[in-house]
């Protein structure tokens, strides 16, 4: 993240690339550790009558991101394009009464080549091999908008 240091007249008058850019969160450290190892998170979704659709992922970085992947038409899939709120919830396997809350926004869906990479790197995390090629397989892009470590 760049901090810059000015008046407020002076950081008005300077153009940005991405005027977003300075809302998007990192990750928490202590998160980042919980995703880059083997958590079963379950992903909260909206179903198109407004009910909960909470379902177990494999989930992952990309960046100061999350993602988790799933088949393109599946009910979380149709679920985040429609709309892209999203709850995650984990326990690291270590410390399974350390919860792990992370609330945000699918804001990218990869496929083809970029989509297998992450896909793959996910399926080798958790089961040692590369996920077999015999379904399609996209990947949500997850900006973290709340992140909570601990019971608060």
């Amino acid at each position: 993240m760049t901090f810059v240091i000015g008046t407020a007249a002076s950081l008005a008058e300077q153009p940005t690339a991405n005027p977003r850019q300075e809302m998007i969160p990192m990750l928490d450290p202590d998160v980042r550790r919980v995703l880059d190892g083997t958590p079963i998170a379950h992903l909260a979704s909206v179903l198109p009558d407004g009910a909960p659709h909470c379902v177990p992922v494999w989930i992952g970085t990309h960046g100061d991101h999350v993602v988790i992947l799933t088949g393109p038409g599946t009910r979380k899939a149709r679920n985040l394009r429609r709309d892209p709120r999203v709850a995650l919830s984990m326990t690291p396997p270590d410390d399974p009464f350390q919860p792990v809350v992370v609330r945000g926004r699918v804001v990218e869906w990869l496929d083809g080549d970029a989509a297998w990479s992450i896909v793959d790197r996910l399926a080798t995390k958790y089961t040692g091999q590369s996920y077999p090629r015999g379904e399609a397989r996209v990947v949500a892009v997850i900006e973290p908008e709340r992140q909570q470590v601990g019971v608060g």
